[in-house]
């Protein structure tokens, strides 16, 4: 099939690799993109799997919880001005209230009733500040967490909505939960989470899928290297090992003291309040993550307008 200007300029936004690669990527793909950014991985060029969580997009990431449950929201705006805008920022929040205070989502949430007006559907709430604010907005996605146990639900955020993090610990005894040494744990470990961005709590919990596709990577860019194909297998295992351990969360450097991996901290918790303590999960949203942000040619739109006047 034949490749387009426009194909070529995508896969090169997304993965930073030459023009001539990324259309030859696309011509042995068959115009597959996700199969172009992979076989530009397997010939070592492209960067894309560190670049995707970095695609702009404009909107604000909010949390906030009591102890006992949180939530963490993500909402869409196509300009970084209207996502400073009060309004915009009002609407966000009351988006984080409805959450927290409807039961969890198991149809659209656009259907359901407003929390703060059960009288109007959160759609047609949309569909109004999209009127008043003059610009699309997108509720993009939404997590609520509700503690079972003794612990805490925590939530960071970072960069005036950039990153959020939403947190369930538990610790073994009601004592060991209050005890600020606890907090302390589960406030870094979500500052750790905005910052190194883990894939799970521990290789056990990433999905088998996942291990097997960058197994599968790894072994075809070793052997384009020319590596020997006895050894490849070697070799990929130790690839492997340094994927887990940059990649789940127990396992990785913690960030405000690289000297030591998280489960480390974690142990260090454990003795200091003398109960058990569990991560029991996490939900990262990153502002933009994996969107395509649409490049606008003002003089040209301009342009455009002015035809015929």
């Amino acid at each position: 099939m034949a490749v387009t200007a426009v194909q070529v300029k995508e896969l090169r936004e997304k993965t930073n690799a030459g023009m001539l690669d990324c259309k030859k990527a696309l011509e042995e793909t068959q115009g597959n993109f996700e199969a172009a950014v992979e076989w530009l991985r397997v010939k070592g060029l492209s960067s894309a799997a560190k670049k995707a969580g970095r695609i702009a997009a404009e909107g604000l990431v909010y949390a906030f919880s009591t102890g006992k449950s949180g939530v963490v929201v993500e909402v869409n705006s196509e300009t970084d001005f209207v996502s400073r805008n009060d309004a915009f920022k009002d609407f966000v929040k009351n988006i984080g209230n409805h959450v927290a205070q409807s039961p969890p989502a198991t149809g659209d949430l656009l259907e359901q009733a407003y929390a703060l007006n059960p009288s109007q559907k959160l759609g047609d709430v949309l569909k109004e500040t999209i009127s008043k604010i003059g610009e699309n907005i997108v509720i993009r996605r939404v997590q609520k967490y509700e503690l079972a146990g003794h612990g805490l639900v925590h939530t960071y955020v970072h960069g005036e909505g950039k990153i959020g993090v939403l947190i369930e610990a538990t610790a073994g005894s009601t004592d060991g939960a209050s005890k600020p040494e606890f907090k302390s744990f589960v406030q870094d470990v979500a500052l750790h989470i905005a910052a190194m961005n883990p894939m799970a709590i521990s290789s056990s919990e990433l999905s088998p899928e996942v291990i097997a596709k960058e197994k599968e990577i790894l072994k075809a860019k070793n052997l384009e290297e020319g590596k020997k194909a006895e050894m490849v297998d070697k070799i990929v295992e130790g690839q492997i090992r340094k994927f887990l351990a940059e990649n789940c969360l127990l396992d990785q450097s913690f960030v405000k003291n690289p000297d030591i991996k998280v489960s480390e901290l974690l142990k260090t918790t454990v003795k200091n309040i003398g109960a058990d303590v569990t991560i029991k999960r996490f939900t990262r949203f990153e502002l933009g993550e994996g969107i395509q942000k649409k490049q606008v040619d003002f003089a040209a739109e301009v342009a455009e307008q002015m035809k015929g006047h």
